[in-house]
């Protein structure tokens, strides 16, 4: 049986990269210690199926030294105020499905004879931040009366996701990579990104994150499409970012939100901060994190306390994450933005794209499937 040359220190970093634990890939893989020792060395078909375990490219484990891997975009996280190394294969792998498919979207919109989004960086870092809110919420037909009545966050989400869709904004909200329900993305290891185009402005939502914070990171993300800034999102939202533009979309997103005057007016200070809180958070949609910072925006608690109260918050949240189920069709349509799948549909049933091509930009395997996402998305009957 033929065996592979592979360097011990290249099967460690792709293990380490793909960072899944340890015992469990010893007991998918039992002579990984000795292939990482040097002790033997697997067989091609080995090495094809341990690569693929660890979502590896397989030519990475053939060269001289591990390689250094970079977001492709510029990358604005921090955590506790220190940059973000190392980018897991699951977040680079769903930047580059992204990328991918707004070219191909760009592409589609020049066949259609569509033009421009005006809207894509028609504002400045040093414009009034109230005042591009209401740029926003204006092109957004954002009516925070609307929010209200709706009964919850995700009612309030998949409509906020809806207007942005109008603008001309692929908004694809996703908690997995690609249609891999097995590879999860991590909310700890990122929130959301945008990929700022003039004809093809797109923005990744983190699904595994909760909806509230989702919201948040929605509006941030299109802070950033409005500013025209292609960008990897903080992960310390709303804790004083020390990035100019992610600080500065912090604070359009929290105004598109949760405007100053509107909580100033509702805040009733009499009652406990603990049912303020709650009762805020539902009216407006958000996370009580994001209404603390807006109390404090406003001057109703000082600094001590707010920060008080914000490590309290966090403690009692917790990791609360978690994707939810609901029909497969509208998770679908939600992955890949409904307005990226609709011009898929649209373009392989019209002949201009090969079926093979529309599968793989949807991550579909059978016709039927493509059937009925059709018409899910009313363009087959």
């Amino acid at each position: 049986m033929t065996r592979v040359q592979v360097k011990p220190e290249l099967l460690r970093w792709a293990r380490d990269r793909s960072r899944i634990d340890e015992v469990v890939l010893a007991t998918r893989f039992p002579q990984l210690g000795a292939w990482e020792r040097g002790k033997k060395q697997p067989t091609l078909k080995q090495l094809e199926t341990f690569a693929k375990a660890t979502h590896t490219p397989l030519g990475f484990l053939f060269l001289q030294a591990p390689p250094v891997e970079r977001v492709p975009i510029p990358d604005l996280r921090t955590r506790k105020n220190r940059r973000v190394e190392a980018p897991s294969p699951d977040l680079l792998d769903t930047l580059y499905q992204c990328q991918q498919r707004q070219e191909w979207y760009r592409e589609f919109t020049q066949w259609v004879g569509e033009t421009p989004r005006g809207f894509v960086g028609s504002v400045k870092l040093d414009d009034d931040v109230v005042e591009v809110a209401a740029r926003l919420r204006n092109a957004l037909r954002l009516d925070l009366e609307e929010r209200r009545k709706l009964r919850t966050w995700t009612e309030a989400l998949r409509q906020l996701i809806e207007q942005a869709d109008a603008t001309g904004v692929l908004v694809m909200v996703s908690g997995v990579v690609g249609s891999d329900n097995h590879r999860k993305l991590d909310p700890d290891e990122f929130r959301g990104f945008a990929l700022t185009d003039t004809l093809a402005p797109l923005v990744f939502i983190n699904g595994a994150d909760t909806k509230a914070a989702q919201m948040f990171t929605l509006a941030h993300e299109l802070a950033h499409v409005w500013l025209g800034e292609t960008a990897l999102s903080n992960l310390d939202m709303l804790t004083g970012a020390e990035n100019e533009i992610e600080r500065w979309c912090d604070h359009v997103a929290a105004e598109l939100l949760v405007p100053l005057a509107v909580i100033a007016l509702e805040y009733d200070k009499g009652a406990e901060l603990r049912d303020e809180l709650d009762r805020l958070a539902r009216q407006f949609k958000v996370s009580t994190l994001v209404i603390l910072r807006r109390l404090f925006d406003a001057k109703k608690m000082s600094r001590d306390v707010y920060w008080a109260a914000y490590k309290s918050e966090l403690e009692r949240l917790g990791e609360k994450h978690g994707e939810g189920g609901g029909d497969f069709y509208l998770t679908l349509g939600a992955r890949a933005s409904k307005r990226f799948a609709r011009a898929v549909v649209v373009s392989a049933l019209e002949g201009r794209s090969p079926f093979t091509e529309a599968f793989r930009l949807l991550g579909l395997r059978k016709m039927s499937t493509f059937d009925e996402l059709g018409r899910s998305l009313g363009v087959l009957t």
